[in-house]
This record gives structure tokens, sequence and C-alpha cells, in this order.
């Protein structure tokens, strides 16, 4: 009898291999055959670096996925030459290796790849945690380090422990001015940012009927935040009426799980018992209702990003604002999510409510929720519908940020307080067009790439070599850090820093920059031969961001290894993939054992790391400390490799 199998199960057995069709249990590892991939600036520059290097001593250098874009969406500020050096090397290394190229001011990656890309039934990895966007339409979506992408790029299968898969049932209907971004929050809240790592979210119910594509596509988004490997709708209806929309009919298939198929766990969700919701500082997870905050004054109200910038999204704001203005004293920026958005806004006389009612119109592009440029006045509070609200990262080290929906944004840039959305009167009828004539500006790669040079600005330096680990090791505890420290408290995001992107050691200097910035002087204080450090950390160590920088610094500047209570999925295989080994504590205690400037001692690692345990010795104790790797054998060869790069390299560069 055929088994009945859920959507995220029908993927992947279609795209396994290796083991015979068969359902991979919870957390075996697997490799999947990869369709598409994506890369947006801040991340693709290091990514097609590596993917050069791999394939250096190959004739046909051309990737080997059916479709790869490369966006350019993050640093798009020109401020001086660095970021347009590497807009321009984007662009040439896209046509010379068969890649399309989005340029800057097209759109936000997320947005157009959604919308002219995704594909039902098919696999997509992306250089951006919110890659599972596009699993909005079916499609199997996962945000990866740069490495992972130029390794299938390269033809290499993607590796992964099999998630479990969550259904999550929703039933009811929402009430009026209560939108997909709250169902999102609510689940944060009941389930944490670190409640969905090796896990799935497969969407099913009556519930999701009414919940169009762009709806999805904001839950899809923003399962980001709760750890998960992605979250998956059906291919139905509500697909279908997008594609048509798009023109991409053909690209259209119906996709469901089967009847009766079985998950690993469920939940219910009543969507009509659900109200506005809010997420407080500094976590996506420290989520309220409107009302427990109500009366809340704001300085600055953001709308857009790769969660809230849509057709939808946009339309509900201009109309909205039809007559009014907005307060006097709250700055109001709004980033729509392309510029087809722009067209259609325009098209449908709705633009112009923005300028009347005094809001800033900025180009389509991720802008502030990455700390490029609308910085928060000094102390103030902003209100944003993007999906991160980590200290810091708006550029303002003492902002306070809060995340909700655009309908609660919307009321908070009117009357310049949180309020319920309500008070804006009437729900009004968000029409889209059944069809618009308008084509984003994507530049294909030629039929003949010979005479195309590829671009290096002074800033793109040559990837650091990076050597294997040696077996016996005296690390000194560089730092203990807390619970949920994110790859924007490694690494920070802005102009300045990523501008840096292209050069390992250039960047490096910025090391927990913000939140900790006396580590790298005390780094740079130690003769470099002598740099050999340990990280001691908390729970879910490295949330956020899939931005392999995060990882690379930590081992261009000496860190060998990274002991945690937990680890982030995304940020443990991009330390894989730069060898720096990712251990556990067994017992959680020993955590509080530890002080900075302590020294571990680690024997014999090459041959621990075969048996899944690593003994530590703490040397002001004494005592004996035993930790957990969960590792694949080929995590562990690549670790012993000194990284990913050195260990695909030796077979594609032999």
């Amino acid at each position: 009898m055929k088994p009945r199998l859920n959507l995220t199960q029908k993927i992947i057995l279609s795209h396994i291999l290796g083991n015979n069709k068969k359902i991979p249990e919870p957390l075996e590892p697997i490799k999947l055959k990869i369709d598409q991939t994506l890369t947006q600036d801040a991340t693709g520059t290091l990514a097609y670096l590596q993917y050069e290097s791999i394939v250096c001593n190959k004739k046909n250098k051309k990737v080997r996925v059916s479709l790869a874009v490369s966006y350019v969406d993050h640093n798009t500020l020109q401020t001086s030459f660095e970021n347009s050096d590497d807009h321009k090397y984007l662009q040439t290394v896209a046509a010379k290796y068969g890649i399309i190229f989005s340029p800057a001011g097209n759109g936000i990656c997320h947005q157009l790849h959604l919308e002219n890309f995704s594909k039902p039934g098919s696999t997509l990895i992306g250089s951006d945690s919110h890659t599972p966007t596009s699993s909005a339409v079916g499609m199997l979506a996962i945000g990866v380090g740069g490495l992972e992408v130029a390794c299938a790029l390269a033809g290499e299968p993607f590796s992964l422990r099999m998630p479990k898969v969550v259904n999550i049932k929703l039933k009811n209907k929402l009430q009026e001015f209560v939108s997909a971004k709250d169902i999102i929050l609510y689940l944060l809240k009941q389930f944490t940012v670190k409640g969905g790592v090796n896990k799935i979210f497969e969407y099913t119910g009556e519930g999701i009927r009414i919940l169009s594509v762009y709806d999805r596509a904001t839950i899809t988004n923003m399962g980001t935040e709760l750890g998960l490997t992605s979250s998956i709708f059906p291919s139905d209806r509500q697909t279908y009426k997008f594609f048509k929309f798009h023109n991409r009919l053909k690209d259209f298939k119906y996709l469901y799980p089967d009847e009766g198929c079985s998950y690993d766990e469920e939940y219910e969700l009543d969507l009509a018992k659900i109200s506005p919701m809010v997420a407080q500082p500094h976590s996506p997870d420290n989520v309220v209702s409107v009302d427990e905050i109500e009366g809340l004054k704001v300085d600055q109200v953001c709308i857009g990003s790769c969660t809230n910038s849509s057709i939808k999204d946009m339309i509900f704001f201009s109309k909205m604002l039809k007559g009014r203005k907005v307060n006097p004293k709250v700055s109001v920026i709004v980033y729509p999510g392309s510029r087809k958005v722009m067209y259609i806004l325009e098209k449908l006389g709705l633009l112009e409510n923005l300028y009347n009612a005094g809001v800033r119109v900025m180009e389509p592009v991720c802008g502030a929720c990455i700390g490029q440029g609308q910085a928060p006045i000094s102390a103030g509070i902003s209100l944003r519908t993007f999906n991160r609200n980590f200290e810091g990262r708006s550029g303002t080290k003492d902002a306070k940020v809060y995340l909700s929906s655009v309908e609660v944004a919307t009321a908070a840039a009117i009357y310049g307080e949180i309020v319920h959305p309500k008070v804006l009167g009437r729900y009004p009828k968000i029409l889209i067009p059944e069809k618009i004539n308008f084509k984003p500006l994507f530049i294909y790669p030629p039929k003949n790439n010979t005479q195309v040079e590829i671009f290096r600005g002074p800033n793109i330096k040559p990837l650091p070599e990076i050597p294997p680990l040696a077996d016996n090791m005296i690390l000194k505890v560089l730092k203990k850090l807390p619970d949920n420290i994110s790859t924007d408290d490694i690494l920070p995001a802005g102009t300045k820093i990523l501008s840096l992107r292209s050069n390992i050691p250039a960047i490096s200097k910025y090391m927990f920059c913000n939140k900790y910035p006396e580590i790298v002087t005390k780094i740079e204080n130690i003769p470099e031969k002598e740099r050999m450090f340990v990280l001691i950390a908390g729970h879910n160590y490295g949330q956020g961001s899939s931005r392999e920088h995060a990882a690379i610094v930590q081992r261009y500047n000496g860190i060998c290894v990274v002991v945690a209570k937990s680890f982030a999925r995304i940020h443990k295989n991009n330390l894989i993939n730069f060898g720096v080994v990712p251990l556990e504590f067994f017992d959680e205690t020993n955590y509080d054992e530890i002080q900075d400037l302590d020294e571990i001692i680690i024997e014999n690692l090459h041959s621990q790391l075969q048996f899944n345990t690593v003994f530590l010795i703490h040397k002001r104790t004494n005592k004996v400390i035993k930790t957990r790797l969960q590792l694949t054998q080929e995590e562990k060869d690549i670790i012993i490799a000194g990284g990913k790069l050195n260990f695909v390299r030796e077979k594609y560069c032999k």
C-alpha cells in the first residue's frame, strides 16, 4: 500500500538522494537535489568567491542548478566604492557563470523570487535566512549559509537532518484588522525563538483558505524567527490566483498533503481568537497583545521589509491614508517590496495618498531592516512591520524596536501611538488588478560568456586559508555569553560593516563590536600564533541572519571551538563549514563553572569526534567536562579538513 505523505515528505522524497525513497526518520541525515538558488549582495559576494574557488580547475564553470538568481537589495547605499564595486562583481560573475542578475532598486529578493521564480514542488536554498518566503506556494525553500549555495551551484547535494514536520492546523477566520502577521507573532509567543529548531511547520485546515499567498508569505518569512528549517503551505486555489496574476500559470500545479497523512506533531490554532499583536524589544518572541501596551508613544513607523511589503500590504496602507496626514511627531517611512508594487500603486492612483499624507517613500530595498539608513532617534521608539528587533540592529543602539502588522503600524502612523487598528474605521476593500503589464528588470546571462570579464574592485580580497584544527589544543575562554546571542550581535549589519563583506581581514575587526567591543581588543593584544580561543554560550547561539561572515570571522580571529547549551540551525552549520567545532554541554550546570580567561584543554580531538562526545579539561578546577557533538560523519570530516571549502575543493580541484 502506498504511504500517505504530508506535503513536506512529498517534496523531500522527490528530491532525496540515496535512500531508496523511504520516508526519513526525524533528524536522520539526508541529501537533497536542489533546483534553485538565490543570493543577496550582503552574502552573495562571498558565496560566489567560494564558488569560483571550488570550480577553479573545471573547464565548464557554469552553474549546475536549474535556476540561480543573484539579487542586490541589502547594501544598496553607495556612499563609497565598496558597495558599487561588489555590485559590479556580482553582475559580471553572474554573466560569466549563467546566473540571473537583479540589480539594485529592482526589489527585495524574497518578494521578487516569490513572484517571478517560485515553483510548487521544487527545492530552493538561499543565502538569506528568510528564503522560506517562497514556501508560501508549496515549494520547499530553506535559508542557508553562502557556502552551501556555492556547493549547490557546483552540483553538490544539500545536506541536512530530516526535520520534524509539525502540522499547524488553522480553523475559522481572522477578525477584522487582524492579519497574517498576528498569526506568526502569536506562534512566536507560543513556541519562542528556539521552538522550531529542526522542524518544518506545515499549514493545513479550513483557515488557510482565506489566506492569500501574500498572507502566507508573511507567515513563511517570519517562521525563520522560530528557528524553523522552513514553513510550507499547499499549492491550492489561492496559489492558482497568484500565479495567474503574475502570468506564470505554466509553473503552477496543485500540490496537497495526502488525506489521512501523519505528522510528527500537531497544533491547532483558532484564528478567530487571535487579536492584533506586537513584539516588544528586543526579541521577536517577546509578544503581547496591542491592548496591553495601548497608548505607547512612537517616534518612528517603518512599513515594508521582506515580511510586509507586498501589493496587498501597500494597497491597505495607501488606502487608509487617503485624506489623512501622518502624525507630525512621527517619522513615517515605507519600503515597497518591488518596482512592480510601486507601479501598481501608481496605476491605482494610490501613490499620491502617501505623498499627500507626508510619508517618506523609499526605494524598494531592505533598507532600515538591515540597518541601511533610517536609524531611529536616540532612545527612540520605532514600530516596524519587519521580522527582527534585536538590540542595535536598527542602527541606534539605545532605540527600542517593536514589531507589528501593517494594520497596527498604520494606526500608529496616524495617531502617534500604539492603538488598536479598529480606530481606523471600516476595513478597506483590497482589490488587486486582474492583470498588470509590468516586467521586472532581470539581466539574463549571455549564451556566449567568453567575452565576459569579471570585475574585481580593490576591496575584494582573496579568501583566507583556514588550516585544519590541531589534534591537541589549549584554548583560552575568550568570552562567556548569555542565551539568544544573534548573528547581529556577533557581526553587526549596517552600512559601515557590511560594505566590507568581501574583505574578511577587515570585517573581522568588527566581531562583537556593538555588544562586547573589548573582545577584538583582547584578541589583538595576543600574538597571532597564540590565538586559540573557545567561546562559551547559552541557548540558541547564533539565532537570526544566515550571514556566514558571523562564523568565518570567529575562525579568522582564532576561535576554534564554541561550547553552547544549544545552537541555532544555520549558524551551527556555518561554524562547521568554517572549521569551528560546535559542542553542546551534556550537563548545563557546567556552564556556570566556567569563567572568562579560563583555559580549556582538548586532547585527541580527531579521534574523539568519531564518538559524538568530546571531553574537555577545565584547567582551573581540573574537572573533566563532557560535551555532545551532534554531527554527521561528513560534518566531522569537514571539521578535520579545516572547513567545507577545503573539503569540497579536494574533490573539484584535483
